[in-house]
């Protein structure tokens, strides 16, 4: 019986399920991001997030690079299963990879995007490539 959990995901035609990950504690979104089966089912295996890269076309484990781990708190779905909470801590304080604590640091003001977070530390540190 185990994995019929996965059964019951409404995954689009790719075989993807968008996934919100929010902080723990403050409740604050941190990202939007996909996972398919693989993606969800190593995340309920090991606290940790995973997801899949649509642009990389991989299975991605979040902080694989930058040690920005995020601690799966609890997996939630919405009413018709087609949408993933993820409640998290976010190890480092890090979510994105411009260096910021949240994906969203864009905020619509006066008719244009306004940067509103600042960089907690520069990606070239963070990703050494």
């Amino acid at each position: 019986m185990a994995g019929d959990w996965l059964d019951r995901i409404s995954w689009d035609k790719d075989g993807l399920v968008p996934v919100v990950t929010q902080e723990a504690g403050s409740g604050r979104v941190l990202t939007l991001a996909w996972a398919n089966r693989e993606a969800l089912a190593l995340t309920a295996q090991t606290g940790e997030a995973h997801y899949w890269s649509r642009s990389r076309k991989k299975l991605w484990h979040k902080g694989e690079e930058s040690g920005h781990v995020q601690k799966v708190r609890s997996i939630q779905t919405d009413c018709d299963q087609d949408v993933v909470l993820l409640e998290v801590e976010q190890v480092g304080g890090i979510a994105c990879h411009t260096g910021r604590h949240s994906c969203f640091f864009y905020e619509l003001r006066d008719g244009d995007w306004a940067e509103t977070a600042p960089v907690l530390k520069n990606p070239d540190e963070i990703y050494k490539k």
